[in-house]
């Protein structure tokens, strides 16, 4: 498995703690049956006293990711791969079932990883709008007046569709279609 380790916010990954990163997702990596073709990107920042490490495993299919917070950074690190871990476990053979559907091939995941069969929560309500065309400064004041976390709308500047979300941090951000 590749590994990226980076800082953000200014944060800087000293050797110690990149060492670690690296021991932990050990067993993360035997979960996989083609280890070498992951890529495992984890990012550390902080905010204030919270620490935040983010580790988000992209794939051919899927996108797998995990944060967590905590007081240290170590500690948000352990948190963060169980939490991987668990999805993992837990998503397993829905996973290989999408894989294999999508292109006839066999098992993502190797034999070490037990999965449970995981039942979905159904989709209880579906919600057709038609997306206005407007700037990202009006969809901000649409998004505040509605009191909502996110808010989708065509996007004037390159008429695609494009939602615009309040980060936990209090900012916004917003996700672009290609």
């Amino acid at each position: 498995m590749k590994i990226n380790i980076h800082g953000k916010n200014k944060f800087v990954v000293k050797p110690a703690l990149k060492e670690y990163i690296e021991e932990q997702l050990l067993p993360i990596e035997k979960m996989f049956r083609m280890a070498e073709s992951v890529t495992a990107n984890v990012v550390c920042k902080e905010y204030g006293d919270t620490k935040t490490v983010e580790v988000t495993i992209p794939t051919k299919y899927l996108i797998m990711r995990a944060e967590s917070k905590a007081d240290d950074m170590f500690k948000a690190v352990d948190l963060a791969l169980e939490k991987l871990e668990k999805q993992l476990l837990r998503h397993k053979k829905k996973i290989n079932s999408i894989i294999r559907k999508r292109d006839g091939v066999g098992n993502y995941f190797s034999e070490l990883v037990q999965g449970e069969e995981v039942e979905h929560k159904p989709v209880v309500k579906e919600k057709t709008v038609d997306l206005p065309i407007m700037s990202v400064e009006e969809a901000i004041t649409q998004l505040e007046l509605l009191d909502h976390d996110f808010f989708m709308f065509i996007n004037e500047e390159n008429h695609k569709p494009t939602t615009l979300y309040l980060r936990n941090d209090g900012n916004y951000a917003v996700i672009k279609s290609k």
